[in-house]
């Protein structure tokens, strides 16, 4: 089935790369603007709860049970149906292999069995691209995509080009919130729950490093400022013989202030960076699930009121993981490649600059950011 892409599109998006299982429907023009029909999102937090963090086999087989239920909902609140689906996008990677290969294995069957042209698309792509969809924020803007398994600073110069200045070298943000959390006994996931314990505390008590900030450029480190937190949390411990409620929200909130700094004057080298290219309208994107952080979400606005820049972020619905960033991305990236074939191969590595050097290193699966 060849698309015309001048007209008016309605794209199915799946996403299934860690413990939501997403599916969508986009409608708009390739490459150009678009609207938001339908985004269903089933959560896993209950089936994760006892274990502290996301289990992949159990993520993994609540995808089977959810993706096709998903799509049916997606399709409904849309009111389409499948017949009225123009392509359909699905995350290729990175992620919870697993999880990402129950997607790509439920659009490729779907593709098969309607004729439809299927686009495999890399999570990180749809983060990065979610400031098109929803503010359609003008090429190049500067990316900070900060979530529970990535952070990086991107330059966006079209739907396909994306160049790396620089990104965590060991934890991502959200990956640190959740460990941070339960060394404090907070719920899962961390993030919220450390947000909500830091409204009631003092984030100038403990005095936490702000790591990579006496090193030039823009990579970032978030291990040291965990194990920073566990050593100060075992002091007090210590001291007191436990951990009062009061202690456990000046932690929080001293964690929070550490990361906010971190991201704040990391964003100031990265602005300097992308201001070089003299963007038209210069602006500062933040998306992935660290984004919906409100205290992050200020200190971010305040370092764009320094340098006289845009700040935009996405509804807190679309910073999380969702399949409508993943419809969008393949709409917005047809005019650029070609459909992929029933070749498509679920990837649980896919760096979204190809042409920087990698930051993780290899491993037997591949360049891991």
């Amino acid at each position: 089935m060849e698309l015309q892409l001048s007209e008016k599109l309605n794209i199915l998006g799946i996403e299934s790369s860690c413990d939501d299982t997403a599916a969508a429907v986009v409608c708009g023009y390739a490459g150009g603007s678009a609207e938001v029909l339908s985004s269903i999102v089933v959560g896993q937090t209950e089936l994760h709860s006892a274990f502290g963090g996301v289990v992949p086999e159990i993520a993994a087989r609540a995808h089977v049970e959810k993706l096709d239920v998903s799509v049916g909902q997606a399709l409904a609140y849309a009111q389409l149906r499948m017949d009225q689906i123009d392509a359909i996008a699905v995350t290729a990677g990175p992620g919870l292999i697993g999880g990402v290969v129950s997607g790509v294995m439920l659009a490729k069957a779907l593709a098969a069995a309607t004729g439809k042209p299927l686009y495999g698309v890399n999570h990180l792509a749809g983060h990065a691209l979610t400031p098109r969809l929803t503010g359609n924020v003008s090429f190049p803007y500067l990316m900070l995509l900060v979530s529970g398994g990535h952070c990086q600073f991107l330059i966006a110069q079209d739907a396909l080009t994306f160049h790396r200045l620089g990104g965590t070298i060991d934890d991502a943000p959200g990956e640190a919130f959740d460990k941070v959390a339960r060394l404090i006994s907070l719920d899962q996931p961390g993030g919220p729950a450390i947000e909500k314990r830091a409204y009631d505390g003092d984030p100038k008590r403990f005095k936490l490093p702000r790591p990579l900030l006496d090193r030039a450029g823009c990579d970032m480190s978030f291990s040291g400022l965990k194990t920073a937190t566990l050593r100060t949390r075992d002091e007090v411990i210590a001291e007191s013989q436990g951990l009062t409620p009061q202690d456990q929200a000046d932690l929080a909130a001293s964690f929070q202030a550490a990361v906010s700094d971190v991201l704040a004057e990391k964003s100031r080298r990265a602005l300097r960076e992308y201001l070089k290219l003299l963007p038209q309208h210069p602006t500062l994107c933040v998306a992935g699930g660290v984004a919906a952080n409100m205290a992050i979400r200020t200190a971010l606005k305040q370092v764009c009121a320094e340098f006289d820049v845009e700040f935009t972020a996405p509804p807190l619905a679309l910073c999380t993981d969702n399949a409508a960033m993943i419809a969008y991305a393949g709409l917005a990236q047809m005019p650029y490649r070609e459909p992929d074939d029933m070749g498509l191969s679920a990837k649980p590595r896919m760096p979204l600059d190809t042409s920087s050097p990698t930051m993780l290193g290899h491993g037997k699966k591949g360049a891991k950011a």
